[in-house]
């Protein structure tokens, strides 16, 4: 896998100078607790980055929960945090990929190959009895050059469109019964996009919590066309990004994220909404 690396990889490596290490925990509704997580103990030698503060700009009337960051704004900030151009960045969280994921899609966006997720999380890591330690590193800041890669995101009218047209695939990442409209504990409305197919996000890892093969990733996606137009979403744009990953790594090359996602769809007031898993019901 390309994107993905082993912990005992990044255990060999975490020490060269160009690597940067990334923790990303976050816990949703607990905005606290990913900062106090690090604090309390991280691999050795990596740099804090916040789901709320740093990966996202502040939210809007539209745009969703976690609206992208200014590209500037994000590279200043990785800049200060001694990620620059030549950095090869390993990013890590405890949250199954989703936030790292949201790490590994902004860099991309922004230009920058040299991304992985480490596989299976910080708990697998300790479990192992890498090392851990409390210390947060001296940040050197670093240049980072800005190289926006704008066919990497869909608009809430390339979703619409999409939508009205079948002019893409839409994926909605989030679970089941959220797509469903049988619950939904964060948004104001319940359902999914007219026309989208669903596929959960969690279904990139195999019961043990790591990614699994490019093998079974493909026979994932085998309904879907590889060179077709796919537009990815989920609720606010984070829990998707694990899913363009797996695309990538199955061979799909036109895949786009609607970064808004499902909270920003919805606070358009003339966007439809469906429920239900049937591809029938397109109005509400």
């Amino acid at each position: 896998m390309k994107n993905i690396v082993s912990m005992r990889w990044l255990l060999a490596r975490m020490y060269e100078p160009d690597v940067v290490i990334a923790d990303c925990r976050f816990l949703l509704g607990q905005p606290e607790a990913g900062r106090q997580a690090y604090e309390a103990g991280h691999i050795p030698g990596a740099v804090y980055l916040d789901l709320e503060k740093d990966l996202s700009s502040p939210v809007s009337a539209h745009g969703g929960r976690h609206p992208l960051p200014d590209p500037a704004v994000l590279a200043s900030r990785l800049s200060k945090a001694g990620i620059g151009s030549n950095s090869r960045i390993v990013a890590y969280d405890d949250q199954g990929g989703m936030n790292a994921s949201r790490l590994w899609w902004l860099l991309r966006y922004i230009g920058h190959e040299q991304v992985y997720i480490m596989d299976e999380g910080f708990s697998a890591w300790q479990n192992a009895k890498f090392p851990v330690t409390q210390d947060v590193p001296v940040q050197i800041p670093s240049s980072f050059e800005v190289n926006v890669q704008p066919q990497m995101l869909a608009s809430v009218e390339d979703a619409q469109q999409a939508s009205a047209s079948g002019s893409a695939v839409l994926i909605d990442s989030r679970d089941a019964r959220r797509f469903a409209g049988l619950e939904e504990p964060i948004d104001a409305k319940a359902g999914h996009i007219p026309g989208a197919v669903n596929y959960f996000w969690k279904d990139v890892l195999d019961w043990d919590g790591r990614w699994t093969d490019t093998g079974v990733l493909e026979e994932r996606f085998s309904k879907l066309d590889k060179d077709g137009a796919i537009i990815v979403y989920c609720g606010s744009g984070v829990s998707a990004c694990p899913n363009v990953i797996a695309l990538e790594e199955a061979g799909f090359s036109n895949v786009k994220l609607y970064s808004g996602s499902w909270s920003d769809w919805i606070s358009y007031e003339e966007n439809s909404v469906a429920t239900g898993n049937a591809e029938a019901d397109k109005d509400v």
